[in-house]
């Protein structure tokens, strides 16, 4: 096979460029490339550049790039060969501070998307109904049909009902395995190019949007903080990151901006998805306890130490998701 020197070196140079800064990355950091996907990254552009070695031994005259990317290779065999000790070893406490939240920023894009789809569902939701109020029961699904009271006669039923430790932990249970089910749902309806977990998060957030609306227009804002905060604080998220799992998803099928073909492109998003789903399934696990124990029991005098368990609770995530991982911790951790 007969090569052009020009379109070759214009064609590979850019890897050659990108595996160099990995390279200075995870040379500077103690612990090597900061996770699994990088690794994987890495691994993927060392194979490539090395098959660019095969190929400019062809050309006798072209010495300066031949020996660029010999450097490259050795260094970049070295490292390989170094991460894969480490690839099989799980560190809990690693995972969740550091691969985690680094996963959640490298594609903050896709959450923006779920965010701002759920907020348009919740403006809609609570437009609609806010402009035709019988339009609520049509909007709220069956297994919702307490907002079918007014809130004021919910709360005073709540206030009044005896607390039930056995009944909730049964709800407990129930809420984990239909929470977990439905984020599930949105990270893997991205595989409709993203539709399907648009209208998953639209309609959560059009249903969010009605309850919050029906709730402060009766006066029972601070009832609904005590009630929602507590669970809301950490479930809500979770949903939207299972819905930026999706919108991961569609991004790699639709493939815009890169030229690798699906295979490598599902590789690359294959360690920040499981991370992802990961964390919010250990984020709904917690909401749907909170949800049983705290968020459902009524009490006035615990109003004002629910919403600021909900608050802290919203502040922790925040500062794990966008200041974690920043700084390396040991591997072993």
């Amino acid at each position: 096979m007969i090569l052009d020197l020009d379109t070759f070196l214009r064609k590979e140079r850019p890897s050659w460029e990108e595996l160099a800064r990995l390279l200075d990355r995870a040379e500077s950091q103690n612990s090597g490339p900061a996770t699994l996907e990088e690794a994987r990254r890495l691994h993927y552009l060392y194979q490539r550049v090395a098959s660019d070695l095969v190929k400019l031994q062809t050309f006798a005259g072209e010495v300066p790039a031949r020996e660029h990317v010999e450097q490259l290779v050795a260094r970049a065999y070295s490292r390989v060969h170094t991460e894969r000790k480490s690839l099989g070893r799980f560190a809990p406490g690693k995972w969740f501070f550091q691969s985690v939240p680094r996963s959640f920023r490298s594609h903050g894009k896709a959450f923006a998307l779920s965010f701002c789809i759920t907020l348009l569902g919740a403006l809609f939701g609570a437009g609609m109904v806010s402009l035709r109020p019988e339009l609520k029961q049509k909007l709220i699904p069956s297994q919702f049909s307490h907002i079918y009271q007014t809130p004021s006669e919910r709360v005073a039923a709540e206030q009044s009902a005896q607390y039930d430790p056995e009944g909730k932990t049964v709800f407990a249970a129930m809420l984990m395995s239909n929470n977990i089910r439905v984020t599930i749902l949105a990270l893997a309806l991205g595989i409709s190019f993203g539709l399907f977990t648009g209208i998953v998060l639209f309609n959560n957030g059009m249903i969010l949007g009605i309850v919050c609306l029906d709730y402060l227009s009766d006066g029972q804002g601070t009832f609904l903080g005590a009630w929602l905060l507590p669970h809301g604080s950490v479930e809500i998220p979770a949903i939207l990151i299972g819905g930026q799992g999706g919108f991961i998803i569609a991004g790699v099928l639709f493939g815009w901006g890169t030229s690798l073909g699906l295979r490598q492109r599902l590789a690359r998003v294959r360690s920040p998805l499981l991370n992802l789903i990961g964390a919010a399934a250990l984020l709904l696990v917690w909401a749907a306890l909170v949800e049983a124990f705290l968020s459902q029991y009524h009490s006035p005098a615990s109003y004002p130490f629910k919403i600021a368990i909900g608050i802290v609770q919203l502040s922790a995530l925040v500062l794990w998701l966008g200041w974690g991982g920043r700084k390396e911790i040991p591997a072993n951790f």
